[in-house]
């Protein structure tokens, strides 16, 4: 397995382009099956995620092509092949192939999705939505079998409001006879760049943003070029590991009105922020002060920059408690910090964070994406060189972090492994 060697102790300072958002682009990617024609989606980030979405694209019939961060699709060719596990299993949001599959020829045949092992993330919520529009699913030998002779509207409640049902049902909804109303629904910035994608292609969709989504079925859908938002979760990472290397950087392109809550948690930890034209400067000069914060559903703090936050407290002036309310198995990483010098304590959905003067560098494993960014942030802020293992998890979410890194000033080094690993295994 790929490895990264990092030598801690060393301010980031300067500037760093912020990549397309990974939870934006997967979407629109799957999204693009809905047109017959030619879709081109540019500021993709060139991450392993992306590319296993266009291996599953290919699979389906999609012509798909890239040019640095452009992605294209063409679409016509698209039948409703059964998308097998080999590559599914990389990541869940393969699942998100249903709803546009379902909508274009009332069937869809998927194998069971794999992914980050960070909680159940169970797709039940998907599935009801989709039977309460007329579907039908039955697995057999790990393959999920979705038909519909036409998709009706109907009311749909979420009792979670999941960013992927929420997507799934909507373009699904897109196409389906009648009116859609998805109750409770998720409220993402990434959710709110598909609907502005599927409206594009002639979707009619009404509140996104709010808790309840109106959408009005619609007969076909033309191809179209869009520009995927910038990742809010990359430019927290960044942010935050300015913060714990006590340096300064500039976020270019980062969006401050999709980050409020982490911006004021950071403020809380001491950093000074200032918003610029094209993004946000971070800087911090001293030891980070203790808070508490809660994940929650967006606008609420994001989970997937709770494993960052924690690295960055572990080393804080006081005690500061994290409450997880998103994944339950988002603390699996805490022994890995705690091999670093950090004292966490976790009980449920708890973790007490006692802060230590500083940590110390060790040999730790990236367990997903998230807790492997997190993992590279104490790193760079301990004493020390640290190796970190397993770095395919972060290559599935980020675009060339060590490069970005080292054009930070930071002293990173990836090793390669002997042999090639399959992505996401």
């Amino acid at each position: 397995m790929d490895r990264l060697l990092v030598v801690g102790g060393r301010p980031l300072v300067g500037s760093v382009r912020i990549s397309g958002a990974k939870n934006s682009a997967l979407k629109l990617q799957a999204a693009a099956l809905l047109a017959e024609g030619r879709s081109v989606i540019r500021n993709v980030p060139r991450i392993q995620d992306c590319g296993t979405m266009a291996e599953v694209l290919d699979h389906l019939g999609a012509a798909v092509a890239w040019d640095g961060d452009t992605f294209v699709v063409d679409a016509r060719d698209v039948r409703p092949r059964e998308t097998p596990y080999e590559l599914v299993s990389r990541m869940r949001a393969s699942i998100l192939v249903l709803g546009p599959l379902l909508a274009r020829f009332g069937e869809a045949h998927v194998a069971m999705p794999g992914g980050c092992n960070i909680g159940s993330r169970k797709i039940d919520l998907h599935l009801r939505g989709l039977e309460r529009m007329g579907a039908t699913f039955h697995q057999e030998h790990g393959v999920l079998h979705a038909k519909a002779n036409r998709l009706h509207g109907a009311v749909i409640n979420l009792d979670y409001p999941s960013v992927g049902a929420t997507e799934n049902v909507m373009m699904a909804g897109v196409a389906a006879r009648g009116t859609t109303v998805i109750e409770n629904a998720a409220r993402e910035p990434e959710l709110a760049d598909l609907a502005a994608f599927l409206t594009a292609m002639g979707a009619r969709i009404h509140g996104i943003g709010t808790p309840t989504i109106e959408i009005e079925g619609v007969d076909g859908f033309r191809p179209v070029e869009h520009r995927v938002i910038p990742d809010r979760i990359e430019a927290g990472t960044f942010a935050i590991a300015a913060c714990a290397t006590r340096g300064r950087v500039v976020l270019e392109g980062a969006r401050a009105d999709h980050l409020d809550l982490v911006l004021s948690k950071l403020a809380e930890v001491g950093a000074d922020i200032l918003t610029t034209g094209d993004g946000l400067a971070i800087s911090m000069d001293r030891r980070p002060r203790a808070v508490d914060l809660v994940t929650l559903p967006y606008p609420g703090f994001p989970t997937d920059l709770q494993p960052q936050m924690m690295a960055l407290l572990a080393a804080a002036d006081g005690t500061s408690i994290v409450t997880e309310n998103v994944f339950e198995s988002r603390f699996m990483f805490v022994d890995e910090l705690n091999r670093m010098g950090a004292d966490i304590r976790t009980e449920g959905h708890h973790a007490v964070i006692r802060g230590v003067e500083r940590l110390s560098a060790a040999p730790v494993r990236a367990l997903d994406i998230r807790a492997g960014a997190a993992m590279v942030i104490a790193a760079l802020s301990a004493d020390g060189v640290s190796v970190v293992e397993d770095m395919y998890h972060v290559d599935r979410g980020y675009e060339d972090l060590e490069g970005k890194l080292a054009g930070l000033g930071a002293s990173v080094r990836r090793e390669r492994a002997l042999e090639p690993t399959r992505a996401g295994a």
